[in-house]
């Protein structure tokens, strides 16, 4: 059950001392980054111990991870797995509404009523045994799978939280609860089950999770403000009425292309939009990467991270609204908590396949096998990615649970021929036919397409979908069928903003990668978009 830390001081606790251990390094960054702003890398600034001890003071604690370990896959050294979670929840601790002036007046962000439990942030945080690179990986929350310690059923990734947390609170109705107690109790089965299902779904044990909701990002955003984000196009996001017809939507935000310095507001106006996005939701993950970066940076050019005057006042804001679990040890993470900050993060986003709808909402289809693989290979640096070895297979109906999402093309079977086209020029197109004949595809035609194309679009010819769908999620795109494709032809048409596709790297006989990890091993994986990368003020759509 959650609960506050309020333990004496005064003696550093072993690895076999109260559960309710302080504050460290990694739990500093994870909160950080759940709240998608606050501290990160509390340790590198070499505070005592005891100033450590007296951060943590007050901090709620869960024992959801327990349950959640029980059955957790195995762990193949000591690296460490954070989960960030976002609740988009417009309830306090205790589960009484947010007050209406400050949710629907000031923040645009609707009524008690709207978002529910819901874990609208879900950031993975893979902290290498060997102090390499700390990889990030967002998981979409759209994303349609299998819930585990919820009902066991295929839902959206982040309703988990929701349904265990509904089905608790009938199970405890009648002990006589409090309304306090009732909800802190159905929070931690709603945690457990969210904690399950991202188990499950990446085949990763997860170490350690912190938790924030609506409230803690604005109050964490208001003491760190203004903060500066970077925008690749301007944006004008007006706010619709919700009506009986219409579910209204939008945030109010608008903002020019380049730097912008934000306040509060903004700032959770500009991680929440989702409407007037070339790729919506998608493109909201990345706007939470991003701002996770911008904040960051932030903090340590104004010298915040090391001033533990300045560090125990933002503290002092974040407490009541962030939860993490009780098993974090400084012990066991002072060495790593370095590797977070400085440009050594960086942020991808797990691939969808497409779209369909399941019970009258949209859901984001995804091919479990290939995800596995992708966590695996970037968390584990297994042998490079290979496509499942199964066929695709047809597309279930709105009221059946679905089958597996479609694959790219069965191993062995020779993949589609890819025709580039691009706004920079045939040498961009040349340049990304390659990257993509190194991911296994076969080159086709290269050519020129209008300068002024402003998005990335891929489409197919008959026998080629499979592979458009997983060339698509490259992009962060979906994939269309047409008739000017020819059979067995996928066509990409690159936007005049596009980043070109690294190209993997062909190591010699006997040679290894390099020892500190500065590969970087997302280089050529079908990720959801380009990366995001800390260290600095990156721009996103």
């Amino acid at each position: 059950m959650a609960e506050r830390s309020n333990r004496p001081r005064g003696r550093m606790p072993g690895r076999g001392s109260d559960p309710r251990r302080g504050s460290d390094p990694l739990t500093v960054a994870g909160r950080t980054l759940a709240c998608t702003v606050s501290v990160v890398v509390l340790g590198a600034s070499g505070f005592t111990w005891y100033e450590y001890r007296s951060l943590d003071d007050g901090m709620i604690k869960s024992t959801a991870l327990a349950d959640a370990k029980r059955n957790a896959p195995p762990h193949l050294d000591k690296s460490v797995n954070l989960l960030l979670i976002g609740l988009d929840s417009r309830k306090d601790m205790d589960g009484n509404d947010l007050p209406k002036q400050f949710v629907e007046d000031e923040l645009h962000a609707g009524s008690s009523e709207i978002g529910g439990y819901n874990t609208n942030a879900l950031i993975v945080l893979h902290i290498p045994a060997n102090g390499g690179k700390v990889t990030a990986l967002s998981v979409p929350r759209d994303d349609y799978v299998q819930t585990v310690g919820a009902d066991g059923k295929m839902h959206k990734i982040k309703e988990a939280y929701g349904i265990a947390k509904e089905a608790a609170e009938a199970k405890l109705a009648g002990k006589g609860l409090s309304k306090a107690e009732l909800e802190r109790q159905s929070r931690e089965a709603g945690r457990s089950a969210t904690i399950q299902t991202v188990q499950s779904f990446l085949d990763v044990p997860v170490d350690h999770f912190a938790e924030v909701n609506l409230i803690g990002f604005y109050d964490i955003a208001k003491a760190v403000e203004p903060i500066q984000v970077c925008l690749n196009h301007p944006v004008d996001d007006p706010i619709i009425a919700r009506t009986a017809t219409h579910e209204g939507g939008g945030t109010g935000l608008k903002l020019p292309a380049g730097i912008s310095s934000l306040d509060a507001a903004q700032a959770l106006s500009f991680v929440r939009q989702r409407h007037h996005l070339t790729n919506g939701d998608l493109d909201r993950t990345h706007r939470q990467q991003a701002f996770i970066s911008s904040v960051e940076y932030r903090l340590k050019e104004q010298g915040v991270l090391n001033d533990f005057g300045q560090m125990q006042k933002l503290f002092g804001v974040v407490k009541k609204d962030v939860v993490i679990d009780n098993e974090w040890n400084i012990l066991d993470f002072a060495q790593q908590a370095p590797n977070l900050t400085g440009g050594n993060v960086e942020f991808n986003t797990l691939p969808i396949t497409g779209f369909k709808t399941v019970g009258g909402q949209e859901v984001n289809t995804v091919n479990p096998d290939l995800i596995k693989k992708i966590v695996r290979q970037l968390f584990n640096r297994d042998a490079a990615l290979t496509a499942p070895e199964t066929a695709p297979v047809p597309a279930a109906s709105e009221t059946a649970s679905p089958a597996a999402s479609p694959t790219p093309s069965p191993s062995g079977a020779p993949k589609s021929v890819v025709d580039v086209n691009a706004a920079a020029g045939a040498g961009a197109a040349a340049t990304e036919s390659k990257a993509l004949v190194a991911l296994g595809y076969q080159a086709g035609r290269i050519g020129d397409a209008p300068a002024r194309t402003r998005a990335t679009t891929v489409t197919y010819g008959s026998g080629a979908k499979a592979d458009a769908q997983a060339v698509a999620a490259h992009y962060g795109v979906t994939a269309a069928p047409s008739a000017a494709v020819a059979a067995g032809h996928v066509r990409v048409t690159l936007a005049a903003t596009h980043t070109p596709t690294p190209t993997p790297a062909t190591p010699s006989a006997g040679a290894s990668a390099p020892a500190d990890g500065s590969a970087d091993p997302a280089a050529g994986l079908p990720m959801q978009g380009p990366a995001v990368k800390a260290g600095g003020i990156p721009c996103v759509d």
